[in-house]
């Protein structure tokens, strides 16, 4: 079989994975308040962007690629870029630097991020360069997308990436946490790695009435900003797990006290939702007593306030009786 007759395989197998994925998360809901998405994802080779990806197996990881000599490795590598699940694309002395979101969950931060013709985005963290496409895609004009990562290897591939699936957002090489004062004002930005607190920069590029979505404390938190200095808003009620920003401190350690924590607590992913969001401000045996008390609350009553400079983290109100300061 001559190459090209091989590439029209596979591309044939490429249609048909990712037609399956496009049914998988119609199934899922994910954007059911804006099924505009749905084309974007059907639309969107997401194979190129994921030239080459690492799954778990025995002992470590396996490298899929694209460019394998065996036909079957490369079928595999193509169905598997279809996965409703996360794909690890960068390795750093065997620790996760960058990866490609679940498609399902990338679909659901999208829909909630409210995208309205004609929108600015700004995307923190190019990753593969997968989410800019399907922003692009969606809005119709490259121009309108900005997506920004500290690491240059990473911008550069998320540029190739995007040329090869034709699609032209511009592409910047910096710390997201400045955000890209050149390309403001922006009406939407959305971070699709995780963060200790919220930069201050990204309100004062947002217009008045923009909204920003990004990952916090295993959750996902959706603020409206209402000017340059003050933003609010509630958590999502889903989990999400992401790369932290690159460029900003993260702590992997245990909260002291933990051991204190009946183990139903300790084991339950609410409960440790509640101690990321609050961790260095709330013992973890009194946060154990609130959580209790409060009949074990989700993640949609709990939200963030930023005003004036400093951050809050909230259960039900912002002015409450729960109210924990956020890293500065």
């Amino acid at each position: 079989m001559g190459a090209h007759a091989l590439d029209r395989d596979l591309e044939a197998v490429a249609a048909a994975a990712r037609a399956a994925l496009v049914r998988e998360i119609d199934a899922s809901g994910a954007w059911a308040a804006d099924p505009v998405w749905r084309e974007a994802f059907a639309a969107v080779p997401r194979h190129l962007f994921v030239p080459y990806y690492y799954v778990g197996a025995l002992g470590g990881y396996e490298r899929r690629w694209g460019e394998s000599p065996d036909p079957e490795a490369r079928e595999r590598w193509v169905r598997g870029a279809y996965d409703d699940t996360p794909l690890a694309t960068r390795l750093r002395d065997g620790e996760l630097v960058s990866s490609s979101s679940q498609p399902s969950l990338m679909a659901m931060m999208l829909t909630e991020l409210r995208v309205e013709d004609g929108d600015r985005v700004l995307e923190i963290g190019a990753g593969t360069g997968y989410n800019a496409a399907l922003l692009a895609h969606r809005l119709g004009d490259g121009a309108l997308v900005t997506t920004v990562d500290l690491e240059p290897e990473i911008t550069e591939s998320a540029r190739r990436h995007l040329d090869a699936a034709g699609y032209r957002p511009v592409v910047v090489t910096r710390d997201g946490a400045r955000g890209v004062p050149e390309r403001a004002p922006f009406d939407r930005i959305i971070a699709t790695c995780a963060l200790a607190s919220i930069p201050p920069a990204w309100l004062a590029q947002c217009r008045p009435g923009g909204r920003i979505l990004t990952p916090f404390a295993t959750g996902l938190i959706a603020l409206t900003v209402r000017d340059a200095g003050y933003a609010e808003g509630h958590f999502l009620h889903t989990p999400a797990y992401f790369v932290p920003l690159r460029g900003t401190g993260r702590s992997g350690q245990e909260p002291a006290g933990l051991g204190a924590v009946p183990r139903r607590g300790r084991e339950q992913e609410l409960f440790r939702f509640l101690l990321a969001l609050t961790r260095g401000s709330l013992d973890p045996q009194e946060a154990y007593a609130m959580w209790e008390r409060e009949g074990r609350p989700g993640r949609e009553r709990y939200g963030i306030t930023v005003a004036g400079g400093r951050g809050w983290a909230w259960l039900d109100e912002p002015e409450g009786p729960y109210a924990w300061p956020l890293p500065a």
